[in-house]
């Protein structure tokens, strides 16, 4: 899927979080966009899903402008072709690790215990799935919230620090996964990190400041 923002600014009141943000993502490119904290990486993360409004500027999702869309159909446009995996997890701790991943299938009718269990595969985690969250390790949940954004195949895939609670060799193993499943199925990929490790594996590094975004220095 390609992703097109053009002059993004963000304000808080009278606090700017960003401005003057453009980028261009193309299908199946991985871009990782790193910056200080509170920099406002996940507030631009949540604008390119349509979870977020900005100030002046623009966000086009395959050639849709988000701008133009109610919040239902902007829902609809996140159930349809777009994966957010969160960096708390945000599994449901009453569902058991297979219905929290198949979450997304049903609710765009479409029931597929066999895909369901292919992600669980494709985690390592193929035995597990009736177990309950609470039941799981870090690394574990942060899987199961990986393959329930990738469950439906969406063509971008939006991921928030999702290694920023993980110990490094847990961290790897989650990265590696994550990757690649995006690479199997062609989908973009944007990552807000802090992971030198997880950089060092995207098409491109950028770095996000007050005025925008710039190529990351080597």
């Amino acid at each position: 899927m390609t992703l097109h923002i053009q002059n993004l600014s963000k304000r808080y009141g009278d606090a700017p979080v960003f401005a003057h943000v453009t980028l261009d993502v193309v299908p199946g490119e991985f871009v990782a966009i790193v910056g200080e904290s509170g920099v406002g990486k996940s507030t631009l993360l949540n604008c390119m899903a349509g979870l977020d409004h900005w100030d002046s500027g623009s966000v086009q999702l395959q050639g849709t402008d988000l701008a133009t869309l109610d919040e239902d159909a902007r829902a609809l446009l996140r159930r349809e072709k777009v994966g957010f995996v969160f960096q708390a997890f945000h599994v449901l701790p009453h569902l058991d690790v297979a219905q929290n991943i198949a979450l997304p299938l049903l609710l765009l009718n479409r029931p597929d215990d066999a895909r369901v269990q292919a992600m669980l595969d494709a985690m390592g985690m193929g035995m597990l799935g009736r177990r309950l969250p609470q039941q799981l390790s870090g690394g574990q949940l942060q899987r199961v919230a990986i393959a329930r954004a990738l469950v439906h195949k969406p063509r971008l895939l939006l991921a928030d620090e999702p290694t920023g609670n993980l110990d490094p060799t847990t961290a790897t193993l989650v990265m590696r996964a994550l990757v690649d499943q995006c690479r199997a199925h062609g989908a973009s990929l944007v990552l807000v990190t802090h992971s030198v490790a997880a950089t060092e594996q995207a098409d491109r590094v950028l770095q996000l400041r007050a005025d925008g975004l710039q190529p990351l220095a080597g």
